[in-house]
């Protein structure tokens, strides 16, 4: 930012700007959360044992097995609905980073926080510290207040 001291009119212009900004920013994520959360993954096993569906969460809501399932030992189709909800929730993650950067672009450090959060959700990965960040040379840095890190 520069040193001048903006005029009235100048600072009206800036101020319209910004909320311009804010109001698309508010307004692509509202669009992102809607479509997100519509979504619902489908998908059959290799062998035709299975077929599960999950919402956007990742959670099972429904399963169904074929008759299949009667000539392949129990282990069998517990591992294959397990393999096949994986690869459902696989398809949910790049489905939605699909959404994340048609709705919000893929630079914007909202779309990469919402983008992330996602993909750990749908991969099961544990989530950073609370309040540890990395900077733009990857170093990490504790970004909590004092008080927040006593």
């Amino acid at each position: 930012m520069n040193d001048r001291i903006l005029d009235p009119g100048g600072a009206r212009e800036r101020l319209e700007a910004w909320k311009g900004r804010i109001d698309k920013l508010a307004a692509d994520t509202q669009t992102m959360s809607s479509r997100l959360q519509a979504v619902r993954i489908t998908t059959n096993d290799p062998t035709g044992l299975t077929e599960v569906t999950i919402d956007s969460t990742g959670s099972l809501v429904n399963l169904t097995l074929t008759d299949r399932i009667h000539r392949v030992p129990p282990t069998v189709v517990a591992e294959t609905i397990m393999a096949t909800l994986g690869r459902a929730r696989t398809t949910l993650s790049e489905q939605s980073q699909e959404i994340i950067a048609d709705t919000m672009g893929t630079e914007s450090p909202t779309a990469q926080a919402v983008s992330a959060s996602v993909g750990r959700q749908l991969r099961g990965e544990a989530p950073p510290h609370p309040g540890s960040s990395t900077d733009e040379d990857g170093e990490d840095f504790d970004d909590r207040s004092y008080l927040g890190r006593r």
